[in-house]
């Protein structure tokens, strides 16, 4: 939620921000006429309410015809501070309701635009140039050929049994997945993240105060018997997870690694990335998440960043880092960068990390907040970033591919794949007599 403070003293901060994303700055101004409304009506209201208290004095020792009329009087102010504090308690709840209407405060420096306005901060790696490799006819296979032929991946099976965009990741897919997402625990937990099994169910507030109720509230999965949603990422239940504590934050960020099966609905992506695993409805992730202090949060942003970028280099991937632009982020995020990894198949970069500051905005809505070295309670600043999930099995298969569909282990998982230098295809191997090695 806006910090009301900043919306008071600097309204043209947050008008220019609303621009930057593409969203109505006007909502600053009935924010404003809202918060202003509310704040007359309680001066008022505890104008009358001290006069009230005053009148009750002069009745006990008042007679007759003046006992009286202070007995009108105090009636008709009753009548007044009631109607004056439902007048504030609306003002508040149409000032809060607007508030949560407006995005975060875009960071200085943010990108512009839209989803095609991010800037690329720059490059890591290169991608493969498979003609010159294997010859000018060598035709690149896709993630889904590749994993059908190493039996990793089965997605009509995964559409007989659930829908479109549900698959099985079976034998060395599974294994590959259980690896990427251990090595991401190993690097989480090497920085000082504590590792959390996360509820993929969370109730309506926790979801709501992390924002994404908001404008993409269609894509996320919604238990109405129950009243619960299922999660898109563990940053969800982690943001909730010191929902209404104060925090010691005097050792540094607190910071914990959520594993979790991950549900979105796609709504509006028809016919976008629907083959193979790409785009679907369910995967994995560990999700990294701090609560730290206002003044560290950007630096915090930077750190989770680059370990993002350790687990790349882990899978020896080539991408290259984005800076999003302000109308491509989240309602909660005043920046976020993105590392996009290079997709041989469609010959171009493909999302497989995102980390997003935050800022004070999911904590003042969940109500997490600190006390400060001189006994000042505020609000925290959350940042979340991805170390590993499913998608990247994607990039993972296609960079390493070799000739004969087969692929190459990257070092970095091979201690996680029991030694295993190559994926060997089921039907090749078979007919070898031979397997994986």
């Amino acid at each position: 939620m806006i910090d009301l403070k900043l919306l008071r003293q600097d309204p043209d901060v947050v008008r220019a921000s609303q621009v930057a994303r593409g969203d109505d700055p006007g909502l600053v101004d009935q924010v404003l006429d809202a918060d202003a409304r509310r704040r007359a009506a309680l001066t008022d209201f505890e104008t009358l309410r001290a006069e009230q208290k005053s009148l009750g004095k002069q009745v006990a020792s008042a007679q007759g015809d003046e006992k009286q009329a202070l007995l009108a009087r105090a009636k008709t102010l009753a009548e007044q501070v009631k109607a004056l504090q439902a007048d504030a308690e609306a003002a508040d709840a149409l000032a809060t309701e607007l508030a949560r209407r407006i995005g975060n405060v875009v960071e200085e420096g943010v990108p512009a635009g839209g989803e095609d306005d991010y800037v690329v901060l720059r490059h890591e790696g290169t991608p493969r140039d498979f003609a010159a490799e294997y010859g000018p006819d060598f035709a690149v296979r896709d993630h889904l050929e590749l994993g059908e032929g190493l039996a990793a991946i089965d997605t009509e099976r995964g559409a007989k049994v659930s829908g479109a965009r549900f698959y099985y990741l079976t034998g060395i897919g599974a294994r590959l997945e259980l690896a990427l997402l251990n090595a991401a625990v190993d690097r989480a937990l090497a920085v000082g993240f504590t590792p959390v099994i996360t509820p993929t169910l969370v109730k309506p507030e926790i979801m709501a105060g992390t924002g994404f109720l908001g404008a993409h509230a269609d894509e996320i999965y919604r238990l109405e018997a129950d009243d619960l949603y299922l999660v898109g990422t563990s940053e969800v239940a982690l943001a909730g997870y010191h929902s209404g504590e104060i925090l010691d934050l005097s050792a540094g960020p607190r910071r914990y690694a959520g594993w979790s099966a991950c549900y979105r609905r796609e709504a509006g992506s028809y016919g976008k990335d629907t083959r193979g695993i790409i785009r679907v409805h369910q995967f994995h992730k560990v999700e990294a998440f701090s609560y730290t202090t206002v003044e560290d949060a950007a630096a915090e942003h930077r750190r989770i960043l680059g370990w993002e970028e350790e687990m790349l280099a882990l899978v020896d991937l080539p991408y290259r880092v984005i800076d999003t632009a302000a109308g491509d982020l989240g309602s909660s995020a005043a920046r976020k960068f993105d590392c996009e990894a290079w997709l041989p198949s469609q010959q171009r970069y493909l999302e497989l990390t995102s980390t997003s500051n935050c800022t004070t905005f999911q904590a003042r809505r969940l109500g997490v907040r600190e006390r400060t070295a001189d006994g000042e309670v505020r609000p925290v600043a959350t940042l979340n970033g991805t170390l590993a999930t499913t998608r990247w099995i994607v990039a993972i298969l296609e960079n390493h591919q070799q000739a004969d569909g087969s692929v190459r282990v990257p070092e970095g998982l091979r201690p996680y794949l029991g030694g295993l230098e190559v994926l060997e295809p089921v039907r090749a191997a078979a007919a070898a007599g031979g397997g994986s090695r």
